[in-house]
């Protein structure tokens, strides 16, 4: 049985998943990866804020927040 995968964004809150793959370009990507999102690591939701964005993440044993669109470029097996 094949994992779901579905975009950070819509992983819900208190869910964890790992990363399948990054379709970001450019400047952005470069970004997301010096911070240590890269194939097989494991990313929890933590909470969103009061407006609903950013929603922070917790991975590599740091808690980042990451805006809607940035996200969305990040697609992960639901754990």
């Amino acid at each position: 049985m094949e994992r779901e995968v579905v975009s950070l964004y819509k992983l819900p809150i208190g869910k964890s998943g790992r990363v399948k793959m990054l379709t970001a370009n450019g400047n952005i990507r470069r970004r997301l990866m010096d911070l240590g999102l890269v194939e097989n690591t494991v990313v929890e939701a933590l909470r969103k804020s009061p407006s609903g964005d950013p929603t922070a993440y917790q991975f590599r044993g740091t808690v980042i927040a990451l805006r809607s669109e940035e996200a969305s470029n990040i697609f992960v097996h639901v754990c």
